[in-house]
Order: C-alpha cells, then structure tokens, then sequence
C-alpha cells in the first residue's frame, strides 16, 4: 500500500468513526428525560448510559490513533512498529489502518 492509498483508507476509516460517534450523540440526546420509576428500569437505562459512554471512549481512542496514524504518514513513518522499528505487515495494516505495533509486538503488549 502507497502513501496515498494508505491515507485514503485512513481518512475512510475517520470519517466512518466521525459518523458513529455522530449516530452515537444522537442517541445520548434522546436519553435526556428523566428515569422510569420502576427500579428494574432504572437499572437498565443505568446500564445503557453506561455502556453509550464506554462507545464513546472507544470512538475517541480509535479517532484518536487514526490521527497519530496520519501524523506517522506525514513523517514518514507510516507502517513502521513503533515499539521495534520493523515494518508492520500489510494484511495487519489492511485490517487496522491505524496500527502502530507489528503483531509480535502486540502479542507483548496484550500479554
């Protein structure tokens, strides 16, 4: 994958995050009104706001390394582990554009 290619997949990638967490703002929006006065549905409408604000911070660190991504790409270093320097494989990169570890060293990292 070329540099062009590999910020057109990136910028895909970011803007399909930017309209989750769009769909994701709207559905917090709506959840504005005020708790049912069954406990059991209190309970799960806890859960749900529980479980919109956990989506959401998995949106921001996706966007987030999306953008270090790009900012790999301007450098550079795009495609490079940034733990071991190797090259990340292309097939990984292709499932995860925003990677920045080679699967070794994500395999040491998950533990």
């Amino acid at each position: 994958m070329n540099a062009e290619q590999a910020r057109a997949r990136l910028e895909e990638y970011q803007a399909s995050i930017n309209v989750r967490r769009e769909k994701l703002a709207r559905h917090v929006s709506h959840r504005e009104e005020p708790l049912p006065q069954d406990f059991a549905e209190q309970a799960v409408e806890l859960e749900n706001d529980e479980t919109m604000v956990a989506l959401e911070d998995e949106l921001y660190e996706q966007l987030r390394a999306v953008d270090d991504a790009l900012a790999r790409l301007d450098a550079g270093t795009y495609g490079q582990c940034t733990e071991c320097g190797e090259p990340i494989a292309a097939e990984r990169l292709e499932a995860l554009p925003a990677a920045r570890l080679c699967i070794e060293c994500a395999n040491v990292m998950e533990g």
